[in-house]
């Protein structure tokens, strides 16, 4: 999962980049650092976040995004001048790294211009406004860039603002999805607790008065704002598909492939369906041992049924997040052990409850990188909890699919050594604006492809004592990659049903109906991003298989290992080239 952003950033300022003078050399490193610092000053809140906390004398921790008709205007008109002037920088001769610069760059204008002249999300995603407020609050609560006071004397300032952004939001909306609507309402309930709750307990001495005056307004607006949605906007109801035109497009931008999806999707049934019959092989044994004497039945029958036996053994709701702090210290120990790669000097990982307010969308958990320009104040793995008056079956279910087994393939791919190692080596790319470029708007398949990657890493090389029963789960996983990328092409496309999709997801990839029906919801929450795992994973096992073509009796998994994280968050496109030579 990546970290906090917005689909798309949605800004209150300006572009103000200075002229460029022709021949001058960095120049096009100039032009990227004011891309990023005037980008990041347009959304407060992705500011924070970043840690870019003053811009031109404003100080950006106590601002919120400007979603007002103007607002919206002027974001349109910073997109197209960038990329005009992309367009221009587009016919000069750069450099690799400059290339991969510009990719991104280009990637992400032209995201963003679709979204703002064609998708709407502004006029059409409620949950856009609720997730801007639990940011805007949360992040100055958990990331300690400044005294815990004035941290709090921002959040007021933020609190103060909310009556104008609902009041935005009232204007800009016009339909909604019903289930973008009820979940917008759902994470709004999270917001309201944040700030009717732990953040009020938070605000003591001289701040309890002006944090209880800027509160109350705050928390009637947002409490008015789900009366609003339920009763107004839930009248006017949208459709959360976005057809193949508009879909082939934000899928070519937002995952920065030249792949078409019908050629994706392809693919990822062709993987599923070899997936299977691997499980089949590997399953055959362990069913003889779990079910002794049993006659062999179907594939879904001998593969079903041995990872209800695995499933068994899982972790209980009271033991379920210390069970995965323990499994990051042992698969930290184990990439030590076998020089994987270099791990954080600086290990600040903080493995914390996800957010109220966040689990609308993420059911299990994710990962927050450590902010690209403050990478000392540590980044968050942070896992969903699981409540005690759920029913049981419920909290059986998610037991079942997180089992031990699935548990420390979470922590594996969240933190280690996936995202958080790959990101802590992003804090390192220089120079700063590249950084930030890199880190704050990477590519989505680089991010995610490495995590599931680095998960079939661990395993080649061992862990857990190349347990069958482990191997077994991850190729369940791995099904699930494959149906990610199934389910947005074709719900989004395709008009995949309801009862395909779920089919899909608990016959076909053998997951728990909680699972696959919280799955079901995010396709609807989201499109191409679900992609990203399955797309990045094949390109990241296509580069690695070249560069040891390429390396021979030379190669060393640890080089291509450090040398491609090294690089930050590029399109994988552009990976194999900036590998070359290295």
């Amino acid at each position: 999962m990546k970290q906090l952003m917005p689909v798309f950033l949605l800004m209150s300022l300006l572009w103000t980049g200075a002229c460029r003078r022709k021949g001058e050399e960095g120049e096009f490193g100039k032009f990227t650092s004011r891309f990023v610092y005037s980008t990041l000053a347009m959304s407060p809140v992705t500011a924070t976040s970043v840690g870019y906390h003053e811009h031109q004398g404003v100080h950006l921790d106590e601002q919120l995004d400007d979603m007002s008709a103007a607002g919206i205007q002027r974001q349109r008109q910073y997109y197209a001048s960038v990329r005009d002037q992309l367009t221009d920088w587009g016919k000069r001769p750069l450099t690799a790294e400059e290339r991969a610069d510009f990719d991104i760059m280009q990637d992400m204008v032209s995201l963003n211009l679709l979204d703002l002249d064609t998708i709407q999300s502004y006029r059409h995603n409620p949950a856009l406004y609720v997730e801007m407020v639990g940011n805007a609050l949360f992040t100055p609560y958990v990331l300690d860039y400044a005294p815990k006071a004035r941290r709090m004397t921002q959040i007021i300032a933020r609190l103060e603002k909310i009556p104008r952004l609902i009041e935005q939001a009232k204007a800009q909306l016009t339909d909604a999805p019903e289930i973008w609507n009820r979940v917008a309402r759902e994470e709004n309930e999270g917001n309201i607790e944040l700030i009717g709750k732990t953040l009020r307990e938070e605000a003591a001495g001289d701040l309890k008065a002006p944090y209880e005056k800027a509160a109350e307004p705050a928390l009637a607006a947002l409490r008015a704002f789900n009366v609003w949605l339920e009763t107004e906007l839930s009248k006017r109801t949208g459709d959360w598909r976005l057809g193949k035109g508009i879909y082939a497009a934000k899928f070519r931008y937002a995952l920065g492939a030249n792949t078409p999806p019908e050629e994706l999707l392809r693919d990822a049934e062709s993987f599923l369906e070899e997936t299977r019959n691997q499980m089949l092989a590997l399953s055959k044994p362990l069913y003889a041992r779990y079910y002794p004497g049993a006659a062999e039945g179907s594939l879904s029958d001998v593969v079903g049924k041995t990872l209800e036996k695995i499933s068994e053994n899982h972790a209980t709701a009271a033991t379920y997040i210390g069970d995965a702090r323990r499994d990051l210290d042992e698969a930290r120990r184990f990439v030590r052990e076998k020089n994987l790669l270099a791990l954080p000097m600086r290990d600040n990982l903080q493995l914390i409850e996800t957010p109220a307010f966040m689990r609308g969308i993420y059911a299990v958990g994710g990962f927050n990188a450590a902010p690209a320009l403050q990478p000392e104040l540590g980044a968050f793995y942070w896992l969903t909890p699981i409540p005690g008056d759920w029913p049981k079956e419920r909290i059986e279910s998610k037991l079942r699919e997180y089992n031990t087994y699935g548990l420390k393939l979470l922590t594996i791919h969240e933190a280690m050594p996936g995202h958080y190692v790959q990101l802590e080596y992003a804090n390192g790319v220089q120079p700063l604006a590249r950084r930030v470029l890199r880190s704050v708007f990477g590519n989505g398949p680089y991010v995610e492809g490495w995590a599931v990657y680095a998960t079939e890493m661990m395993l080649d090389e061992g862990y857990l004592d190349n347990s069958p029963a482990l191997r077994l789960t991850f190729l369940k996983q791995q099904l699930r990659v494959a149906a990610n990328a199934i389910l947005d092409v074709r719900m989004q496309t395709m008009n995949m049903s309801d009862q395909e999709a779920m089919k899909l997801m608990t016959e076909d990839t053998f997951q728990e109906k909680e699972e696959a029906a919280a799955k079901l919801q995010r396709a609807k929450l989201s499109s191409a991003q679900l992609p990203t795992y399955y797309l990045g994973y094949r390109e990241w096992v296509k580069v690695r298989d070249a560069w040891r073509r390429r390396k021979g009796a030379s190669y060393r998994l640890y080089e291509f290992n450090d040398l491609a994280l090294k690089e930050g968050a590029v399109p994988m496109r552009t990976l194999a080239k900036l590998l070359e030579g290295k």
